[in-house]
């Protein structure tokens, strides 16, 4: 039986960009294809990161009733208190933001939470204004485009550019475009940005916190790659709060996306009506991954394993495969690699390309090569942007094996690509 579908149920079984990243993750990692992943977000597997979660349960495990309670109770909607206050106190105690448990939700994956954030400060207000999400850097973020419940929640501004060298550049903000309307009800940025990698200075998010100040709307930090946890930063950025600041982390990155952990820090109103969202969508939270974290949080042990294991891991797997690609591509093409600044990615332009971002990434898959492509990610915008359709973003965290073979092979399609001009 093929039923009927609301305008709502058709918006959420479309084909979307996030649907195909995530179907193309879960086939390469269940092992069912011979697949090289250099799509997705999916953590790399830290030897010794793997070993701090592997201790965390072995103690959940020995501790009289710890395992029962974790997985036979649930927790209230706003998420489990003791991983609350165990947050709150190392955020206090290592950054001074002087927050409470009243400014912590957590929530079902911060996938989860943005869902809810876009859709309760964006959108159609009950006196028939809409109002609209500013992404002041685009390219941004794949898993954002489709989340808006009605009409089209986004509004992005195109980035400036800075060429380093011949193959390497970074985007900006460029604040002159901005261009805040009446209709933008909020302003969200990512960093680490997913897709490229860029890191935005702090005398951007300084600009971006006063102008969202004046205009008395929220600014939405995505952590997700970032600071304080899980630290996948190449520069040293302190986290930053202010009363009017959205902070969204994540447990995923530091290598346990499978507890599906979302954190929020914002004003008590917003974190109360994430708890309520919580309530009506989903119960409660998952209590695994905060009952693992807690502990790391309550003796800064988080920041260890951040700084220490995770940040060295990336930074040395970012290096190398940039290193490999540039190797493989042929100096003379007119490519370029945004800067490498944070998360676990290259963005790979290919100026003046001959053919589509998304018909290279089908050729890739034919041959067994897994990217995404970099038209999903430029959303929100007026006009023809060239680059929507000649970037492509490559997932660095797999093994060297797979990530040298992976390199090698979109070079020679890269070449292909050209070579149809």
């Amino acid at each position: 039986m093929k039923p009927r579908l609301s305008k709502l149920g058709e918006k959420l079984c479309a084909s979307t960009g996030i649907l195909e990243l995530m179907d193309d993750l879960g086939v390469a990692m269940s092992g069912t294809e011979k697949l090289l992943m250099l799509g997705g977000g999916n953590p790399a597997g830290i030897a010794e990161v793997q070993a701090v979660w592997r201790e965390g349960m072995q103690e959940i495990m020995s501790e009289e009733g710890g395992f029962d309670q974790v997985l036979g109770n649930y927790d209230t909607p706003q998420g489990r208190p003791e991983f609350i206050r165990a947050l709150v106190d190392f955020l206090n105690r290592n950054y001074g933001w002087n927050i409470g448990p009243e400014n912590v939700a957590i929530t079902n994956g911060s996938q989860s939470a943005f869902f809810y954030l876009f859709n309760m400060l964006a959108g159609e207000f009950s006196d028939g204004t809409m109002g609209r999400i500013l992404l002041p850097l685009a390219p941004e973020y794949i898993g954002y485009a489709d989340q808006g419940l009605v009409g089209s929640l986004f509004t992005a501004r195109k980035p400036s550019l800075e060429f380093i060298d011949k193959h390497t550049f970074k985007y900006h903000i460029d604040f002159d475009a901005l261009d805040l309307s009446e209709e933008i009800t909020a302003i969200c940025v990512s960093r680490p940005t997913n897709p490229t990698g860029n890191v935005l200075t702090n005398q951007e998010v300084d600009r971006l916190s006063a102008i969202a100040k004046e205009r008395g709307i929220p600014l939405m930090i995505d952590n997700a790659y970032g600071a304080p946890f899980p630290g996948i930063l190449f520069r040293d950025i302190e986290p930053v709060w202010e009363e009017h600041h959205i902070i969204s982390l994540s447990l995923s990155k530091l290598g346990l996306p499978g507890t599906r952990t979302g954190i929020i820090i914002a004003a008590p109103e917003i974190a109360k009506a994430l708890s309520s969202a919580n309530a009506v969508a989903s119960l409660a939270n998952g209590n695994l991954g905060q009952e693992l974290v807690a502990p790391l949080l309550r003796d800064d042990r988080i920041l260890d394993v951040s700084q220490r294991l995770i940040r060295p891991f990336y930074e040395q797997k970012a290096g190398q495969a940039r290193a490999w690609l540039m190797a493989e591509l042929d100096d003379d093409l007119p490519y370029c690699l945004h800067v490498t600044e944070g998360a676990m990615f290259l963005w790979l332009w290919c100026r003046d390309f001959p053919i589509t971002s998304k018909e290279l990434y089908r050729r890739l898959k034919a041959r067994g090569v897994i990217v995404v492509s970099g038209h999903y990610f430029f959303y929100g915008m007026d006009g023809d942007e060239p680059q929507r359709n000649e970037c492509i973003r490559i997932n660095h965290s797999q093994s060297d094996e797979v990530v040298r073979e992976g390199l090698r092979i979109i070079a020679e399609e890269v070449a292909r690509g050209y070579g149809e001009a």
